[in-house]
């Protein structure tokens, strides 16, 4: 290295080192200003180190893992097909060389133990075991259900016991703590099936690491588990699970799950299961999320930064007149920055391990619902935060130490204000990079890539943040005509631009934010309530049996139905059978070929067949363009109405069909002429399509309902060589029956042995919490940014002030200029920010529309629905923060002597 280079470099050096012992004797004499910064700092290191060390303690290591499915076991064996199989590693995907290679079925453990080398031993674990139960008047069947024997050492491996013991009999249970809270039950109650023909006695509390939900642990000697066929088999061996047992076990059909992975196979490679490559979308929208995020922290601090240039203008200028350059007014600043960056990392690091690490047990329980592996920390995602809260903090320096670099000194010296020159400039870019953000996320709307969404909206995000010095200058000339208060603050907004702007940015960005999610998510649920089809009309009730049982009796369903729901009509269901056939053929209607859409909506089709075929009138009904689905029924008229909802007069013609051996379908492509046809293709049939087709009497009765139905007159199904079988009722209620009164005809008519299915419309509203949220979040912005910039500027304002006090000014003065100033942040940053918002998403909207509008099959538009609600609480933020800034304020004005 030459001395001229080792020099600058020492210079160079030697200045930085002296700028950062400036900046933390600074930070040490501004402890207000260095609290404000180092929290809004400190508060986004925190949540992200929270973030981060959880989700790293989240993550099972591969022995973890393995600890957890196994517990004290060697291996789990799982019996799939009774053909050979090779399997991956550690048994997440297996495959067979056959395709058609029988079911393993129901599996003993005398045959498992068979292939096993001797000494070993077998304890058999389901996994998922259906399980509903009365609490109260209603009954809840979201419970999860596993069966394992939890006094065998083998079975207790998998569960951490709270309280009591291990279930020994098929009267007895083991729940967890959640099962315990949502069955409403202590150590020692009673738990009634939803049937009512069972009960269990809870005789412990036992969570499984890897889920803390509800979860109920029968005993394996319970009835219906000696027939489970999916099954599986915790095994302890005498020696490891070596190659040659992994090959035979496999070579019987059984996947093996081991403490060691299995061999490679020579024929089949499995793509790994456990450990996925980056997602490259996701990590690019992380990113994108990420740079907004900092965004928003440099846009709240840099006024904080800004202040404390001004306030200092006097010492920076002592420093030029003792020599010191450009460079070296801007490191002093920018040393601020790093001082005050590194310390909020430090400071939110340190908070937020020990908040991941105190707060992990709700985490686990409310967030992740399984328990995590050891304490550990993420060093090197720790050292990423820690670097881009540094940058955060010179980003915030940034702006102020080119402002401070271009100082007069001499105006400097005489503790005078010379605001720089706003070039038009700063102007043109930022409608230049509003204008390309806006093409960037329509582009990206229109390929469906998020990333590129994202990218354009942080182009137009910074385009207007460049953009609102200048509108900030041009509403300072309009409040000429204002009174005092108002006119003052909009002046002091227009001469202090380098913190005022900022503030209004972040309102506008965080504001922008939340309203165009908030349209999106209104927007996408006002297009799926128009995509909903419901399978029945609005509160209709099925009530059919459970299995192959007879329905129940209608008196008793009458009952239940009129003291729960309220009765408008009940008819009956009835089913076609195959005669003796064990199994329910299938019967469906026959598509005329004429009439069926030419092309698949599954088909890879260029630009050109897209438009012929949604120019194709037999491709613009229903999705299943070749045919689809087609809930059968026979009925002579009685069960129609109810079914279908359809129009009296329509309902009368379709009765008639049906009384005179005729069938109704809904889907009028399916009728010619007043004919329809219809095939029965049975059990064990080995080519479905060679069926002959039995034509009948037909009326297309369509009904905007989303499922097909074919309902079979009894002379038709005769026809067809069908039996009638009994399948339930159906049920027109009074209304459409709240959650309470529907909990209440189900706990009703379970006994009977009956499956119930409610139409309850579609959800309404389901992203309404969401919108709040991200209101509220917004509100906490604006609020925070509007006092923030209103207490910089009041504290540097105590001159004017003073000035005020001493022509005469009253005390409510002070607090009527401090709401006006918050008012100017939060009113221009919240209408800013709802334009933005509101411009953001009907272009992505729009261009996803037109995307949509080329394509086949037809895609429902997006509308663009404005979230009023989240708009409303937008509206109101502002006003909440000028009242909080004249109820904060004192009203009393500073008298101070000045020496001039």
């Amino acid at each position: 290295m030459s001395r001229g280079r080792g020099g600058r470099l020492a210079r160079a050096t030697g200045s930085w080192w002296a700028a950062l012992r400036i900046a933390r004797r600074e930070a040490r004499r501004a402890r207000g200003r260095t609290a404000l910064v180092l929290a809004m700092i400190t508060l986004p290191v925190l949540v992200l180190t929270f973030t981060a060390v959880s989700w790293r303690m989240s993550e099972l290591t591969p022995a973890e893992r393995t600890d957890r499915q196994l517990g004290a076991a060697d291996a789990e064996l799982s019996w799939v097909v009774r053909h050979p199989i090779v399997q991956s590693a550690w048994g997440d995907a297996w495959q067979a060389d056959r395709e058609d290679a029988p079911p393993a079925g129901v599996v003993t453990a005398e045959q498992v133990a068979a292939l096993l080398p001797a000494g070993s031993r077998v304890v058999p674990l389901h996994r998922w075991v259906s399980f509903d139960a009365r609490v109260g008047e209603r009954i809840d069947d979201t419970i999860a259900g596993r069966a394992v024997d939890l006094a065998d050492p083998l079975g207790r491996g998998l569960v951490r016991f709270h309280s009591g013991r291990a279930p020994a009999g098929p009267g007895e249970i083991a729940v967890s703590p959640a099962a315990l809270r949502r069955l409403d039950v202590r150590l020692g109650g009673t738990v009634t099936s939803g049937d009512g023909a069972r009960s269990w006695r809870v005789v412990g509390v036992a969570e499984y690491p890897d889920d803390l939900g509800a979860v109920v642990t029968l005993h394996p000697s319970e009835g219906r588990m000696e027939t489970e066929p999916d099954a599986s088999w915790l095994v302890d061996l005498p020696g490891a699970v070596d190659e040659g047992l992994f090959r035979r076990l496999n070579g019987h059909g059984i996947r093996v799950h081991a403490r060691t992975p299995a061999p490679a196979s020579d024929t089949v490679t499995f793509a790994p299961g456990r450990f996925s490559s980056m997602d490259v979308e996701g990590m690019s929208v992380s990113v994108l999320v990420g740079g907004l995020g900092l965004l928003e922290v440099v846009l709240l601090v840099g006024p904080a930064f800004a202040v404390g240039v001004r306030r200092r203008r006097r010492e920076l200028a002592l420093v030029a007149v003792a020599g010191g350059d450009d460079a070296h007014l801007r490191r002093i600043v920018l040393a601020d920055g790093v001082v005050l960056g590194a310390l909020g990392a430090a400071v939110g690091v340190t908070l937020g391990v020990a908040a991941a690490f105190a707060g992990r047990p709700l985490v686990e329980q409310h967030l992740y619902g399984a328990r995590f592996g050891a304490y550990r920390c993420w060093p090197e995602a720790l050292a990423a935060i820690a670097a881009v809260a540094v940058l955060a903090g010179v980003l915030a320096a940034l702006a102020p130490a080119w402002t401070a670099a271009r100082q007069d000194v001499v105006a400097g010296l005489a503790g005078r204000r010379t605001p720089p020159a706003h070039r038009r400039r700063w102007l043109t870019a930022g409608v230049a990079l509003a204008v390309g953000g806006a093409a960037v996320a329509a582009a990206g709307a229109a390929r469906t890539a998020p990333a590129v969404i994202l990218a354009g909206l942080v182009l137009g995000e910074l385009g207007l943040v460049f953009a609102t010095p200048t509108l900030v200058g041009l509403l300072a000339r309009l409040g000429r005509s204002l009174p005092l208060a108002p006119r003052i603050a909009l002046r002091d907004a227009s001469r202090n631009r380098s913190s005022t702007a900022p503030a209004i940015s972040a309102v506008m960005a965080a504001v922008a934010g939340s309203v165009a999610i908030g349209v999106y998510l209104a927007s996408d649920d006002a297009r799926s309530a128009t995509m909903y089809r419901p399978a029945l009309p609005s509160g209709t009730v099925l009530v059919t049996s459970h299995g192959p049982n007879e329905p129940p009796a209608l008196p008793r369903v009458a009952e239940a139905a009129r003291a729960h729901l309220g009765v408008r009509a009940v008819a009956p269901l009835a089913e076609p059978g195959c005669g003796q056939e064990t199994e329910s053929c299938v019967v469906s209607p026959v598509l005329p070929p004429e009439r069926a859409c030419p092309w698949m909506p599954g088909d890879r089709l260029s630009p050109a067949q897209q438009r012929r075929a949604r120019a194709d009138a037999r491709c613009a009904g229903p999705e299943d363009h070749l045919g689809g689905y087609f809930h059968v029924v026979v009925d002579d008229g009685t069960a129609l109405p109810v079914l279908t909802g359809a129009a009296p007069a329509d309902v009368a013609a379709a009765t008639a069909v049906l009384r005179a051996g005729g069938a109704v379908v809904t889907d009028p492509r399916y009728v010619v002429d007043g004919r329809v046809g219809v095939r029965v293709t049975r059990p064990g049939q080995a080519r479905p399509d060679t069926p002959t087709t039995t034509t009948v009497a037909g009326y297309p009765l369509p009904t905007g309902l989303g499922a097909h139905r074919l309902l079979l007159s009894r002379p038709a199904a005769e026809r067809l060589g069908l039996t009638v079988r009994p399948l339930g009722w159906v049920i027109t209620a009074d209304g459409v029956p709240d959650e309470d009164r529907q909990d209440r005809f189900v706990a009703a008519v379970r006994p009977l042995g009956a499956q119930v299915e409610i139409e309850r419309g579609a959800l309404a509203d389901t992203g309404r919490p969401l919108l709040l949220l991200l209101a509220a979040a917004a509100g906490v912005v604006t609020v925070g940014a509007a006092g923030i910039a209103t207490g910089l500027a009041a504290a540097e304002g105590r001159a004017d002030l003073s000035t005020l006090a001493a022509v005469g000014a009253g005390p409510g003065l002070r607090r009527l200029l401090s709401l006006c100033q918050s008012g100017v942040i939060a009113v221009l940053g919240s209408a800013l920010g709802i334009v933005a918002g509101l411009g953001s998403a009907t272009i992505i909207l729009t261009a996803l529309n037109r995307r949509y509008a080329g394509l086949w099959p037809v895609a429902e538009p997006y509308p663009v629905v404005v979230p009023w609600t989240t708009l409303g609480v937008l509206v109101v933020v502002p006003l909440v923060a000028m009242l909080g800034a004249g109820l904060f304020t004192r009203s009393r004005l500073p008298v101070e002597r000045r020496l001039d």
